[in-house]
């Protein structure tokens, strides 16, 4: 999901803007963070709510032989993203900022209310201590992607090809899973996301000057930027959490 809508603007070459002085790259890229923050923020919340709530816990969720599943209802919900992204990028052929931010927070409360299953399966102080993990990562990863001055567009084609790869392996440990199998994904999986999370940051500072000031479509452009550091973000927090989390 994290390749979601990646070609919405083409890029231009780096050394055609000066990132540093940019008022207006600076104010598009804040509210990038911003709308990426709330939603991670109502993630969490709505993570918390399924994964603790009695009522709608039972109905998400089941656990047989001390293993943590979804329901059939789970699997609606957990599904449900990637139904919305096929729907936004196939049906709707001139994105509005009205749709564009409606898409960006049905997918964000969809994923956190699938996510009460990592309640459930984690301890608390785990996912705390990972979340931490994650952020700090991730910022990091970010202020390098905005800041350096080497074309990243190679390297993003390259981690997208290995994100397909990836997803194809976990759809394959589902059915053959040895010993090893899925810690060697998720280690790929943190290396790809790392690395997009970059690409990401870069290419969105490229699509705000090929936007050229149009209002519209940078508004467009924030919901769907956010989305991708989104996307990013949670998909890393979610491998490094089954390699160093605690479960219950």
């Amino acid at each position: 999901m994290s390749d979601f809508n990646r070609g919405y603007a083409r890029p231009i070459p780096t050394d055609r803007a000066d990132m540093s002085v940019d008022a207006g790259l600076r104010s598009f890229m804040l509210g990038v963070y911003n709308k990426m923050a709330l939603g991670l923020l109502l993630s969490a919340g709505l993570a918390w709510l399924t994964g603790s709530f009695a009522p709608v816990r039972d109905a998400m969720f089941t656990v047989a032989n001390g293993r943590v599943g979804y329901s059939v209802l789970g699997m609606v919900v957990a599904f449900a993203p990637l139904a919305v992204i096929l729907f936004s990028s196939f049906a709707i052929k001139n994105q509005t900022p009205r749709t564009a931010n409606l898409t960006y927070w049905s997918i964000v409360s969809l994923i956190g209310a699938s996510f009460g299953v990592l309640v459930l399966r984690y301890t608390g102080a785990s996912i705390a201590s990972t979340f931490l993990i994650t952020a700090t990562a991730f910022g990091g990863l970010s202020l390098v992607g905005y800041t350096t001055k080497r074309d990243l567009t190679g390297l993003g084609s390259f981690l997208i090809m290995g994100l397909w790869g990836l997803i194809i392996a976990s759809v394959v440990s589902i059915f053959w899973n040895p010993a090893g199998f899925s810690f060697i994904i998720s280690v790929l999986g943190v290396l790809i996301f790392a690395g997009l999370t970059a690409y990401d940051t870069q290419r969105l500072k490229m699509t705000y000057y090929h936007l050229g000031g149009d209002q519209a479509a940078t508004s467009v452009a924030t919901s769907y930027g956010a989305l991708s550091l989104y996307l990013d973000f949670i998909n890393l927090f979610q491998f490094l959490l089954s390699m160093f989390g605690n479960r219950r």
